[in-house]
């Protein structure tokens, strides 16, 4: 196991980029690649969930370096809401300033269907849990009225407007997984404000803020929760849905990149 630091070899981006699950056709965006299997890396879980290549990527976007990982360890994977946290420890000693982060989510707005790209402006932690647990500093206690960062949100908006890229804006709910919300947890979801809903991301963003960085999200939605539709879901659906949004999701990130991000 190598730090990853030490396996960047002096090369620095200031962004930092987290795929969820088929978003790693983002990776092709990407120019003068080096890629490092999570298994090198100290401190990196490898993903179990199909999906997810668990690979980081050093290359760059518009002539600005940035680093992908593509694939995330989720906390119905290894019962630790912290799984993530040694990356993100890592990318922020290697120079990240800035974490962007997707997922792939079920949408609890009829308007806002398979396929399309929502904006996370805020979210609802349900799964019970927090990466902070056991932290032993007053540090702990972070601040999360501005969790995902207004200048990066507004933007994303502006160069998607600049672009005719539609995005949505909504919240998004955290269930621990790894089974799909049931109807009547979806009816719930909605009630509490709800946009869409999903397995990961929450405790990535709770992280980056304890550890000083701006986070902005974006969710690809696959597909309508249970009960709007009648059909059942599976993870098929999510990694077959994934691409169109995320192209979607590419063509705006590599956009942002060209106007100076």
């Amino acid at each position: 196991m190598t730090k990853l630091k030490s396996v960047l070899d002096g090369f620095v981006a200031e962004t930092a980029l987290v795929l969820g699950s088929g978003l790693g056709s983002l990776v092709e965006r990407i120019e003068n690649q080096q890629r490092y299997s999570y298994e090198e890396l100290d401190g990196f879980l490898m993903s179990g969930v199909s999906g997810h290549a668990g690979e980081l990527v050093a290359g760059t976007i518009a002539g600005t370096n940035v680093l992908i990982l593509s694939g995330r360890a989720h906390y119905y994977e290894h019962g630790d809401a912290a799984a993530m946290r040694a990356p993100l420890e890592a990318l922020k000693t290697a120079g990240v300033k800035r974490l962007i982060l997707t997922n792939s989510a079920g949408s609890v707005n009829k308007d806002m269907a398979p396929g399309s790209v929502m904006q996370i402006k805020d979210h609802i932690n349900f799964s019970g849990t927090n990466p902070l647990i056991g932290e032993p500093s007053d540090d702990r206690f972070v601040g999360m009225t501005s969790a995902y960062d207004k200048q990066l949100r507004k933007t994303f908006r502006r160069i998607a407007e600049q672009n005719d890229i539609e995005i949505h804006r909504g919240v998004y709910m955290w269930f621990s997984g790894p089974t799909f919300e049931t109807p009547a947890e979806i009816k719930m979801a909605k009630r509490m404000g709800a946009d869409a809903v999903g397995m990961s991301t929450v405790p990535e963003v709770i992280l980056a803020r304890f550890l000083g960085l701006d986070a902005a999200a974006f969710s690809v939605i696959t597909n309508f929760g249970a009960g709007m539709t009648g059909d059942e879901l599976s993870h098929t659906e999510t990694k077959e849905m994934a691409p169109k949004g995320g192209e979607v999701l590419g063509r705006l990130i590599e956009a942002t990149f060209k106007a100076g991000f």
